[in-house]
């Protein structure tokens, strides 16, 4: 027999959210989970409506995470885990009350509204029986896995140099002082925490930097702007990185994360630049990957090829020509961590408490940074 389904709950996810069905098809796509409950709204009437919606028992459509996992504990086929997918002050209060009850959960970043909260969470997280992983979804694309993997192996030689944005122009006017629920918590530090578009976009470029380079960001300068008047936390980020290598000066590098980048859309991009070659990958085209020879070569690989490696295999679907996207590429995190709480271990290459503790560290510090105008500074968890 294969192994059990594991029985969803969603925290948030209600009436108007854009992350709340993408959890729900990411997590079912495998088979391997199903959505059975939900707190989706601290109003009981749009809970309710946003279960119907996904068609769950309307009974197990709560009107608070702590009334969901109480009565989800005394039924035989209650949750086995839960999806966060709140605006950020609830990630650590959630996150805590469900591993205290022995769930699992899977949580949106950022993780926490501050470093502080987070290693609060992270204490938790040590002695707790669920395990812990965290959507930093583009680490889920196959061609992603597959330059980690490339860079790993030695392919681009010694790195040298990476370089990644992610821009946006959504927010390029006052979208905040309209009806629109997205830029309202987005925009606000109380929903939000110190970081505005660092923590909501630059929070990814970063992780994606580390992940695929496999060197840890050592030190910072940041510029962060307000562009748009009256707006309360930054909307465009430009920053300066040196990553760990061994030697005394480090690896350079450049983070742009922008969401008053106007006519852009979701404008992710990543390079990661050897002595022999550069590896080039972009989210709008996801399913090829470049490599540029120092010789003057270039060598493209395509998603769901044979030549690919074991990584990006594992986490390929469709043969190669089929387009896979950002659902597949969110369902591999959850495909992952479903194998991970049937093995009762994280693997290494799923987000989880560590790279909250270094986002949240990250988001800290360049806000900090920038304020300041204090020049390079370490970035310490």
């Amino acid at each position: 027999m294969g192994e059990p389904i594991l029985r969803l709950g969603m925290i948030g996810g209600g009436p108007g959210s854009f992350i709340g069905p993408v959890h729900r098809m990411a997590a079912e796509l495998d088979g391997r989970i199903r959505l059975v409950a939900g707190a989706f709204s601290s109003d009981a009437d749009r809970s309710r409506q946003a279960g119907a919606g996904y068609g769950i028992d309307p009974t197990r459509a709560y009107a608070s995470h702590q009334a969901m996992i109480a009565a989800e504990a005394s039924r035989a086929d209650g949750i086995d885990m839960v999806a966060i997918v709140t605006p950020n002050h609830l990630h650590v209060p959630a996150s805590i009350d469900a591993l205290k009850a022995g769930l699992h959960v899977m949580c949106d970043k950022p993780a926490a509204i501050s470093l502080t909260e987070m290693k609060g969470l992270a204490g938790v997280a040590a002695g707790a029986k669920g395990l812990y992983a965290l959507t930093h979804t583009y680490t889920g694309y196959p061609l992603v896995r597959e330059a980690r993997a490339l860079v790993a192996a030695g392919r681009i030689g010694k790195l040298r140099k990476v370089v990644v944005e992610y821009s946006q122009g959504w927010l390029s006017t006052a979208l905040e002082q309209t009806d629109s629920k997205q830029a309202g918590w987005r925009t606000d530090p109380a929903r939000s925490g110190v970081g505005g578009c660092i923590g909501d976009i630059g929070v990814h470029a970063f992780n994606l930097a580390e992940f695929v380079s496999g060197a840890a960001v050592r030190e910072l300068c940041a510029d962060l702007s307000i562009m748009v008047p009256g707006r309360r936390l930054d909307d465009d980020c430009n920053i300066l990185l040196r990553f760990e290598d061994g030697s005394e000066r480090g690896v350079p590098g450049v983070l742009h994360a922008s969401q008053i980048a106007a006519g852009d859309r979701n404008g992710l991009r990543l390079r990661v630049f050897g002595t022999e070659s550069g590896i080039d990958w972009s989210q709008e085209t996801p399913n090829t990957l470049t490599i540029n020879g120092l010789d003057g070569r270039t060598e493209m690989l395509h998603a769901g090829a044979g030549n690919l490696g074991a990584a990006a295999r594992a986490a390929t679907r469709l043969p190669t020509g089929h387009p896979e996207g950002y659902i597949e590429a969110f369902a591999n995190l959850y495909r992952d961590f479903a194998a991970a709480i049937h093995a009762g271990a994280m693997p290494a290459d799923l987000p989880g408490v560590e790279a909250g503790l270094r986002g949240m560290a990250f988001i800290e510090t360049a806000v900090a940074n920038s304020a300041a105008r204090a020049g390079w500074v370490r970035l310490d968890v």
